[in-house]
């Protein structure tokens, strides 16, 4: 395989968190195997992740973490997202980094449209992994929440820019994990991250 240029955030807002340990763990494989690696973790990240009042017209200036971390996007043909799920969603701090910078002209082009008639994707030709914990057992997630958050990052966010496919690994029971279970999701996230998917 060639060398990837892969782009990791780690979308926990705490310094300290399992999210993090799994975008470290994930860079550290794929550096090893000859990969192009950057890590950026939101808890270092200064900005306001209130979209506010503005709109696709009148919005605010991205601060400079904002900037680097858009650009650090456009620079990657391979995405890692760690996050938990909260509440069924992303952690408001990183939902509020996509608000403000998933911005048309820079990840979506609202004056040309797509087959379906959606606004075209400027971010194709790239691919994602998403790295989930979470406390809802996997099978209650896929039978009651129907994968909600799932197919709301694969489909409404990252597919509607262009990473095609998203894969995903989740891990539940994150909040008191059983014996052994954490070291066996790190050998987990080493593996794929030496395989660079």
């Amino acid at each position: 395989m060639r060398p990837r240029k892969i782009f990791i955030l780690d979308g926990h807002p705490g310094h300290d968190s399992l999210s993090r340990t799994f975008a470290e763990t994930y860079g550290d494989a794929a550096r090893k195997n000859g990969h192009d690696v950057r890590i950026v973790h939101l808890s270092d990240l200064e900005f306001d992740d209130d979209f506010g009042q503005g709109n696709y017209t009148d919005y605010k200036p991205l601060e400079p973490a904002l900037e680097n971390v858009l650009q650090d996007i456009e620079w990657s043909d391979h995405l890692v997202l760690t996050t938990p799920m909260w509440w069924g969603g992303l952690p408001a701090r990183l939902k509020g980094l996509i608000d403000r910078a998933f911005l048309p002209g820079r990840t979506f082009d609202t004056r040309t449209t797509t087959k379906l008639g959606l606004p075209a994707p400027l971010l194709t030709g790239r691919t994602a992994r998403v790295i989930m914990t979470s406390d809802t057992p996997g099978w209650f997630m896929r039978l009651f929440y129907k994968q909600a958050m799932i197919r709301q990052l694969r489909d409404q966010i990252l597919g509607f820019v262009g990473f095609k496919p998203t894969r995903f690994t989740y891990f539940s029971g994150a909040s008191q994990p059983k014996p052994g279970h954490v070291d066996r999701w790190l050998a987990t996230v080493e593996r794929i991250g030496a395989a660079a998917v």
